[in-house]
């Protein structure tokens, strides 16, 4: 089993982890300078002393691009190994660690996950932060978890070549991954770990706006795909009830048309990921719930419009918003 843990601009923490788990069970430790520069040689030096692995980025490159490279290079130059992954500033015990090496014996096939349960005196802004992300991961995913954003993880060799291949750099590969897995077939597995937090999380290296936007990314590209197709879908349907007077034929044109431009930008832009479906998969699952969005889409809105009497525009935003959150499921989950 190898310890893999990346590391930017670390502090003495580092190294008391690492003698920690020397006494624990004296796993093999792996750890990606992630660009920490000359003023942190020092650290690294020591932990090299140490018998730890030393990989050095020139130029920091992001928390997931580390992680890659410390895959591959357990898959490569160590032949494949187990793989627990922890943070590198004191906020995993050496206990937990361990914990999730056996977990990932007891439990193959599956990735194991450190789970918080956020008990104590937790920093507001990872409280709230934590509570948003698994409330959004909940909804895209349709998948529970307590804890969506911990760094502590445990992988089986044979996961690592698939790991490699998740898209993300930064902090945001971490929930691509967790996106990615149920897919791929990796059941997800929480293991409950102490909450630690050390001087109200001020050596966290997230940064609020721009991670949460990469984190949030999948379902902020969404959304802006799905306005553009509603705004086509919008327009078509009021020119061509406008020149034919019949809503059915209308919603239909107005449907395919959308249909086909959001088919192609999601599987572009949106779900595209280290594993992709073949289009000969994923086009005929898209335009079957394209129908049964159809079919409700049009229930709506004749309810909305010719029973109940709200203007058309009114009834067409009703209804998209109505079917948004299912649109977004849906395609997560059954088509891409």
């Amino acid at each position: 089993m190898t310890v893999l843990i990346p590391a930017y601009e670390p502090d003495g923490r580092l190294l008391e982890l690492i003698l920690q788990l020397k006494a624990a069970g004296n796993p093999r430790i792996l750890i990606v300078d992630d660009g920490s520069g000359e003023a942190y040689s020092d650290v690294f030096h020591s932990a090299g002393k140490l018998g730890c692995i030393i990989l050095t980025h020139l130029v920091n490159r992001g928390k997931g691009r580390a992680l890659k490279i410390g895959f591959e290079y357990i898959r490569g130059s160590l032949g494949g190994d187990d793989v627990v992954c922890a943070d590198s500033d004191g906020q995993h015990l050496p206990g937990d660690i361990m914990g999730i090496a056996r977990s990932i014996r007891e439990h193959k096939g599956q990735i194991i996950l450190g789970s918080r349960r956020f008990s104590g005196k937790v920093p507001l802004r990872s409280k709230l932060g934590n509570t948003a992300t698994r409330k959004i991961y909940s909804f895209v995913s349709g998948i529970t978890l307590y804890d969506t954003q911990t760094g502590l993880r445990g992988y089986s060799a044979d996961m690592l070549e698939w790991l490699c291949r998740i898209p993300g750099e930064r902090f945001e590969y971490e929930m691509n991954l967790l996106l990615e897995a149920p897919r791929n077939g990796y059941p997800l597995y929480e293991v409950p770990i102490d909450t630690v937090y050390l001087d109200h999380n001020k050596s966290s290296h997230f940064r609020p706006v721009a991670d949460s936007v990469m984190v949030y990314l999948p379902i902020l590209k969404f959304s802006a795909v799905s306005l553009i197709c509603a705004a086509l879908d919008f327009l078509l349907v009021l020119l061509i009830q406008y020149a034919a007077s019949n809503l059915l034929l209308s919603v239909m044109v107005a449907r395919l048309c959308s249909s086909v431009c959001n088919y192609s930008l999601n599987k572009v832009f949106v779900f595209r990921s280290g594993s992709p479906t073949p289009v000969r998969r994923s086009m005929p699952k898209y335009f079957a719930l394209a129908a049964l969005i159809f079919l409700l889409n049009y229930g709506f809105m004749y309810a909305f419009h010719e029973q109940l009497g709200l203007p058309l525009p009114a009834a067409k935003l009703i209804t998209e918003a109505a079917l948004f959150v299912f649109s977004y499921w849906s395609q997560r989950r059954f088509v891409y």
